[in-house]
């Protein structure tokens, strides 16, 4: 048992002495601020993206697994990227729509570690996947007639599992060193779903060891990754300059529009929040809450409609797998 600030207090429970001993055991998430009043009409739009996502993910997936003319490098890291949506999704849109319907925003610490380490997971898998595209996108640029020989199926599963070993590894000590902390002052995160930097504020215990590692963590992960993105298309671009006829300039960036889209859902929001957090003017916390909600919501919403709507390959094979046949045609003609 620890004494701080005159609270004895252990790992996750706080006891107020000199006081009535209150106890508190979990946390409280919040909803959208200020409007609390509308939150089941909010809920209504929030539930479309849900479906939208669960859909078009597990479409994409499904179209990919099934279609052996899909199973080339670029389709491979398309079905990780659906897969990490996937989960950033299933780990963030049902606890809003828990306080939604239900206000329901209590959360064990147990449950808010393991949420948290689940969000951040598939938010570092998502990152390191949109890094890995770009080194596609790259390849086939740069080196279109050896881009089967470099980008191997072997290559593939071994940049799939580096880029699952690495995000495990740094980011499993996380809840552990959250552990080690004392919670008090507050148990209301900022948030509707636990994020590090959130749950630290609120501790009473010294979280020097816990920031300084969670700035690793974003540092060593997105940070290098939107740096390596930012390299390659540096690359691209030079690449795409040195192409003589304008058509095939075009058409070389056009190969790369969908995966510039991936990168500007996925890290504008981060870098807009990470900047009006240390250098901007004192704003509502509406404003950060949506930021927040527009980073880990809106990419796993938009993604797959990107992808369907810029590639016709993508396209033309899910129209394959819904529409059937009738009875009386040889075959069925898709127009792109």
């Amino acid at each position: 048992m620890h004494f701080i600030l005159g609270k004895a207090c252990y790992p996750g429970i706080t006891l107020y002495v000199n006081s009535t001993n209150s106890i508190f055991s979990t946390f409280l998430v919040t909803g959208i601020p200020g409007l609390e009043a509308v939150h089941i009409w909010m809920s209504v739009p929030f539930c479309a993206m849900f479906f939208t996502t669960l859909v078009g993910n597990v479409t994409i997936m499904t179209v990919i697994w099934r279609e052996q003319t899909l199973h080339v490098p670029m389709y491979f890291f398309l079905a990780m990227l659906a897969a990490s949506d996937l989960g950033l999704s299933f780990f963030t849109f049902p606890t809003m729509l828990r306080i939604f319907w239900l206000d329901a925003r209590e959360l064990t610490f147990s449950a808010c570690f393991t949420q948290m380490f689940f969000i951040h997971t598939f938010q570092d898998f998502e990152s390191a996947v949109i890094l890995a595209m770009a080194f596609d996108r790259y390849v086939a640029i740069a080196c279109p007639l050896h881009y089967s020989s470099i980008l191997t199926n072997s290559v593939i599963v071994k940049i799939g599992l580096a880029i699952v070993v690495r995000t495990l590894t740094i980011q499993m000590p996380l809840p552990i060193l959250l552990r080690r902390l004392c919670f008090c002052h507050s148990n209301v995160l900022s948030h509707s779903y636990c994020l590090h930097p959130d749950i630290i504020k609120l501790s009473c215990s010294n979280t020097r060891i816990n920031s300084i590692f969670g700035l690793f963590v974003l540092l060593s992960t997105m940070g290098l990754d939107f740096l390596l993105i930012l390299f390659s298309y540096i690359l691209i671009l030079k690449t795409v300059l040195s192409i003589v006829s304008y058509g095939g300039r075009l058409k070389a960036l056009n190969t790369c529009i969908s995966h510039l889209c991936a990168v500007i859902l996925f890290f504008t929001p981060m870098l807009c929040l990470s900047i009006l957090h240390r250098f901007g003017p004192k704003l509502s916390s509406y404003i950060y809450v949506t930021m927040a909600n527009m980073h880990f919501l809106i990419p796993p919403v938009m993604n797959p409609i990107v992808y369907v709507v810029k590639t016709k390959q993508i396209r033309n094979k899910i129209l394959k797998l819904f529409i059937k046949k009738g009875p009386g045609e040889s075959q069925v003609t898709f127009i792109t």
